[in-house]
């Protein structure tokens, strides 16, 4: 399972506490059982918004498709498209 995110983190923390401190502001509890009810609640709101928090998508470049083949041009290793291949010797066309 990945790692939580530093802004899932944030917003569940932040959903457990705005969320424990409404219920308890609200239902004006005292007995213990209630109390812990109420945690528990809260707790499980803030896991919820954790899970469903966006996700940042990885910075890696994009994949390439199966159809689309890839040749090394030059030296340097840059990878170029298949369309940009000529046969070896041929000549570009005069402008």
């Amino acid at each position: 399972m990945p790692r939580p995110t530093l802004s899932q983190i944030l917003y569940g923390s932040a959903t457990v506490i705005a969320s424990a401190a409404a219920m308890l502001l609200l239902s004006q509890a005292g007995a213990a059982i209630a109390l812990v009810a109420i945690c528990v609640t809260a707790l499980a709101l803030g896991v919820l918004v954790a899970l469903t928090a966006p996700v940042p998508r990885s910075r890696r470049a994009p994949a390439l498709r199966a159809d689309q083949p890839v040749v090394v041009a030059r030296s340097e290793g840059v990878a170029a498209p298949a369309a940009d291949r000529r046969p070896v010797g041929a000549q570009s066309a005069p402008h």
